[in-house]
């Protein structure tokens, strides 16, 4: 069966965020989720090296908790991972604006970062997709921001939890800024670069993604997968661009076809 958050990969599509559904996430939840309230923001306190590092354990949970562990994983690039479209275990015991019902109520964001002082400031990529995400996910549901909350604030006893790292209140204006529309507009990857060549990214198939492959040293089977992705984000770093995955103007450069 299909669960109730379905249209998630729509509404962070259409917020023009990068977006990497992950299989089997419209099945996949501890049942379905009650009325949606609002968001509740994590960090991993997964590995300090890595994109997304923490993502099976998100999806296949840890011992002690099984997954899902939250509908979202954000990597450090911005792109968000689609765990789950059912209700996932990433609240516990805790209370928000009256609300103690947090993993049937709230959707989780695992935010990939340590939590640690040597893991901080965050990537401004990875802020800016948080808070672009959340607002995105807050229109939906028709919530005001303060319907966003980071763990730290909705867990019990008080102190139970540390996470996220950042201030939620500076955080949630930014959102607000993003809802009133008075925030600098998202600047989504181009479409296609300046020779007319699309932006790739996985799921893609063809002839240029086999360019793209035998650049970056994969099979060149013309599937832009898993394998595809990690290897193009590797070249980008290797050319200091931003690991993203996707095959942008900038990366269409860098790989000089």
């Amino acid at each position: 069966m299909s669960f109730s958050l379905t249209w998630l990969a729509e509404v962070l599509d259409d917020a023009g965020l990068k977006v990497a559904e992950q299989p089997g996430w419209r099945t996949r939840g501890h049942g379905d989720v009650g009325n949606i309230r609002g968001v509740i923001c994590h960090h991993t306190a997964g590995a300090r090296q890595g994109n997304m590092p923490s993502l099976g354990t998100i999806i296949n949970g840890r011992p002690g908790l099984s997954g899902p562990l939250a509908q979202l994983g954000l990597g450090r690039d911005g792109t968000f991972y689609i765990v789950a479209a059912g209700r996932a275990n990433h609240a516990g015991v805790g209370k928000w604006q009256g609300i103690t019902t947090g993993n049937s109520s709230f959707i989780g964001i695992e935010a990939e970062n340590t939590g640690l002082p040597n893991d901080s400031p965050w990537p401004a990529v990875q802020i800016d997709a948080y808070q672009r995400g959340v607002a995105a996910i807050l229109k939906k549901i028709g919530a005001p921001v303060i319907m966003c909350a980071g763990h730290k604030e909705y867990a019990l006893p008080t102190g139970r939890k540390s996470d996220p790292d950042f201030d939620m209140n500076a955080f949630r204006a930014a959102v607000a800024a993003i809802l009133e529309g008075s925030a600098p507009p998202h600047q989504p990857i181009p479409a296609t670069d300046p020779q007319g060549r699309p932006t790739l990214r996985r799921g893609d198939h063809g002839d240029l993604v086999k360019k793209v492959q035998a650049k970056v040293g994969v099979a060149a089977d013309g599937i832009f997968g898993a394998a595809t992705e990690a290897a193009v984000r590797q070249f980008q770093r290797n050319k200091g661009l931003v690991p993203d995955g996707i095959v942008g103007p900038k990366t269409w450069a860098a790989l000089g076809v």
